[in-house]
């Protein structure tokens, strides 16, 4: 005769964890919080650097005249100026006058020629970027007022052919300036650090 006991289930004590409490969440979102944190410095840092290898361009481009832009035989080096076929050509905006009288001076060659490879130079190497960003607004409000896009027409009557009244490329570029300044892009892929521990840039903040 099969006797039958009932007997009470027995817990084996193996429990599956749970996830209320235990800082498990905290702590996903620190790493999540982190990784982001991590993405946005590399893409930070990798616009620094495509935006940095666009002037260093431009400079080099110019001055040895690739082909691309400048042609051939017509590059700084060469005698041409850098200059004077932008800004002759101007044909709207309060300073179109100014600009033409500024066309191919040689002071007029330098500070742009500079300027290109200054910012060129300090996005790809990551340092100096506030001061990058003071000048290359001041560069970029320039060639903003040279193209001048609120006008509809050119002086000579034809259509200006603008895309936008006032946001373009060069408007683009300063805030870039900015932003990489603001975020401290320089210290991933770049000697932002180093230059940071300087005595001379650590007692002159304005140059980081």
């Amino acid at each position: 005769m099969a006797v039958h006991h009932d007997h009470p289930r027995r817990h084996l004590g193996f429990h599956l964890p749970s996830l209320r409490g235990t800082g498990t969440a905290p702590a996903s979102g620190e790493v999540a919080t982190a990784a982001a944190t991590a993405t946005s410095a590399y893409a930070l840092a990798g616009l620094r650097l495509l935006t940095g290898f666009v002037f260093l361009w431009a400079f080099l481009d110019k001055t040895f005249g690739f082909g691309y832009a400048t042609p051939s035989g017509k590059g700084w080096i060469d005698g041409g100026s850098p200059t004077k076929g932008f800004l002759s050509g101007v044909a709207a905006g309060p300073m179109e006058s100014t600009f033409h009288d500024w066309a191919g001076q040689g002071w007029a060659d330098w500070l742009f020629m500079l300027g290109l490879l200054g910012i060129g130079l300090a996005l790809i190497t990551g340092i100096g970027l506030r001061v990058t960003a003071l000048a290359g607004t001041l560069m970029m409000a320039f060639m903003w007022i040279a193209e001048w896009p609120p006008a509809k027409h050119l002086s000579d009557g034809s259509a200006s052919m603008s895309s936008n009244p006032f946001a373009d490329y060069h408007l683009i570029y300063a805030v870039v300036f900015v932003v990489l300044a603001a975020a401290g892009a320089g210290t991933v892929w770049g000697l932002g650090k180093v230059w940071a521990r300087l005595p001379f840039v650590d007692r002159h903040r304005w140059l980081l």
